[in-house]
């Protein structure tokens, strides 16, 4: 727990170095506002294409939609990359303040491959993704409990299926006419203007025009001239071989009192936190009861054993000796496969570090959501440098169990949960692969992935490592005996499954509804940043861990059963179980997956995350009980 803290103290001292150096300038990096005057040119650029039943991104142009003469790639982060983003220029380009009607983007002839392609994305109900001055473009959608209220969906659909008026047979049309909306925040003294909002209406138009087809065409269907707009998708266009295609759009600018620093405010908006306070006042009430019991322990039943126990005097007295003090000379005796239980505590100090400092740094508006990929990135960093305190808190106990091979120790923290992990992601990465999808790994980013591992992580877990052995042992408050003690046949309940099970279940209870609000905007492209809430839930469920693990171990060492090490890991860290089990009954209500591939990315990704959540849960609960049997120990006399 000392280690923990002193960790913690660490977060908080970079953090505190990077509040100053950017103290200076009022905008993170990459997110500063841009200033436009009237006529200046808005290039709008396109992303992913995006599905919630099948999870599997494409790029824009993997359909054949209008293609510039050059597609330029903008520079992706690590985050974006590994997101599945692939962002581009498009033919969609708007001049600030200066609307635009009936504007074609180019005519397509669609020939059976390229109608097969365009149903299989309307089947899929995949969106395309635009961004406009780094504003994702959202779909406005009116709520039906509140006037004058909307909501947004990121994208618009790529079309739609439908039935034609006495025709059984399903029809696929497609969105082929945009109308745009740019909303602008205008300063009144220089007159420049920032960009707000970036919303669309999508139209399915099957657009006509007369005689032969050149670029002065004009349609009749879409005329500004005429004054004819497409209002609504009446007259679809059909997705059919030999069909032809127009596409097409209308700008419209919306001076808004939104200002440039709110702007994100639409996109964030919370209509549920109702639902996010009672999470934390149903995660309150479990601490409040496990806190009840901790304190009844510590201060009832502790005080009293510890009295009765030094106030022993006879020999026979001493010889007489029940409960947890009968065990003090086995209590701290090395468990069996000691090597791997530091191997993961020193893993969950690891990630302990990185979830802190990232949730402290998305707390104070570090990770703004404009920074597209910027959260995973951040994750990914701080795990790579947190390998120093992952080194440090394995090799510690390492030596505290009278290991000398620290360098093996150290190359097994650095190796083993990265390696399980990269097992599972290349199996998952090859199947995504396979799919063609954008959200497979290039062989660059699986590169600099690697060097991150090899080339900084593994190097800081060893620097760690040795820091951590040449501090002197941790010493035990109690002599453990040469003879190990027979430990008496336990009471059902005290079943090591069935506590380490029941152990689980009050951890995992204080966190499964905010647990539905982070799937959700995983699995169902929503955005989350109430890290305000979550780091609420994350204190309740650290304290959670370390209470239940507490209590159990208490029970325990009162059945006179010393193997508490392996299971006060076990114990907090089996509430992972509990999550892939949630993980799965959120699969089957809530996602509407279909393909193969698809389930079997949910399930190998929700393993990756249960995997890490075991880690995590059960080194707070290990520290907890380790500083929990110190403490008793060492507070009663030993003759």
């Amino acid at each position: 727990m000392a280690f923990l803290r002193s960790q913690s103290l660490s977060a908080v001292a970079v953090l505190l170095l990077l509040l100053i150096h950017g103290a200076h300038s009022f905008y993170l990096p990459g997110v500063a506002p841009q200033d436009f005057q009237k006529g200046d040119q808005l290039q709008v650029k396109v992303n992913k294409l995006t599905s919630t039943k099948t999870q599997l991104p494409y790029t824009y142009y993997s359909l054949p939609y209008c293609r510039p003469e050059k597609i330029q790639d903008s520079a992706e982060n690590l985050g974006e990359v590994l997101r599945g983003d692939r962002i581009e220029n498009s033919l969609y380009v708007f001049k600030m303040r200066e609307p635009q009607m009936c504007n074609v983007v180019c005519k397509l002839k669609l020939d059976a491959k390229t109608a097969k392609e365009f149903k299989e994305k309307i089947n899929d109900e995949y969106r395309v993704n635009m961004i406009l001055d780094n504003l994702p473009l959202v779909v406005p959608i009116k709520r039906t409990d509140q006037e004058d209220s909307y909501f947004y969906q990121l994208g618009y659909h790529v079309g739609l299926k439908g039935l034609y008026s006495g025709v059984k047979e399903e029809k696929f049309f497609i969105h082929n006419h945009l109308a745009f909306t740019v909303k602008f925040h205008k300063d009144a003294v220089t007159e420049s203007a920032r960009i707000v909002g970036f919303e669309v209406k999508p139209f399915s138009i099957k657009h006509e025009y007369d005689g032969k087809w050149d670029e002065k065409t004009r349609l009749t269907t879409c005329d500004p001239h005429a004054k004819h707009t497409v209002v609504n998708s009446n007259t679809p266009q059909e997705v059919e071989e030999n069909k032809e295609i127009i596409f097409t759009y209308d700008v419209d600018f919306q001076e808004s009192e939104v200002k440039w620093a709110s702007r994100w405010d639409a996109y964030l908006l919370m209509n549920d936190d109702q639902i996010h306070w009672f999470s934390i006042v149903n995660s309150l009430m479990i601490v409040l009861f496990l806190s009840g019991m901790v304190a009844m322990i510590m201060l009832r039943t502790l005080y009293r054993d510890i009295s009765k126990y030094n106030e022993l005097e006879t020999q026979e007295e001493a010889q007489e000796e029940t409960g947890w003090k009968l065990v003090h000379g086995d209590v701290f005796r090395p468990p069996n496969n000691s090597d791997l239980l530091c191997v993961y505590v020193g893993t969950g100090v690891q990630f302990f570090g990185m979830i802190l400092v990232t949730m402290i740094f998305a707390v104070l508006g570090f990770l703004s959501p404009s920074n597209r990929g910027g959260l995973m990135t951040a994750m990914l960093l701080l795990w790579v440098f947190m390998g120093i305190f992952a080194g440090y808190a394995s090799t510690r106990l390492y030596k505290m169990f009278k290991g000398t091979e620290w360098k093996k120790m150290a190359l097994r923290t650095a190796v083993v949960f990265p390696g399980i992990v990269s097992a599972v992601f290349s199996v998952l990465n090859t199947l995504i692969w396979g799919e063609k999808s954008s959200g497979a790994v290039p062989f660059g980013t699986m590169f600099a992935l690697i060097f991150l591992w090899f080339g900084i992580s593994v190097p800081l877990v060893f620097v760690g490592s040795y820091v951590g052995f040449k501090k002197p042992a941790i010493e035990n408050p109690v002599k453990t005996n040469k003879i190990p003690r027979q430990i008496p046949e336990q009471a059902w309940y005290m079943n090591p499954v069935f506590s380490v099970l029941i152990g689980g279940i009050l951890p995992f209870g204080a966190v499964f509804i905010e647990l539905f609000f982070i799937l959700t905007s995983i699995w169902l492209n929503q955005f989350y940043y109430i890290f305000g809430f979550l780091f609420l839930v994350f204190i309740i469920l650290i304290i959670t861990c370390a209470e239940i693990t507490i209590v159990l171990c208490y029970f325990q060492l009162c059945s006179e059963d010393y193997l508490w090490w392996w299971r006060s890991y076990l114990t907090s860290g089996s509430s992972a179980l509990y999550l892939f089990l949630y993980a799965t009954f959120y699969f089957f209500t809530k996602l509407e997956i279909t393909k193969l591939v698809s389930a079997i990315l949910y399930f190998g990704y929700m393993l990756i995350a249960s995997y890490a959540f075991f880690v995590v849960t059960g080194t707070i609960g290990f520290y907890a009980c380790f500083w929990f049997t110190r403490l008793i120990y060492s507070s009663v006399k030993i003759d």
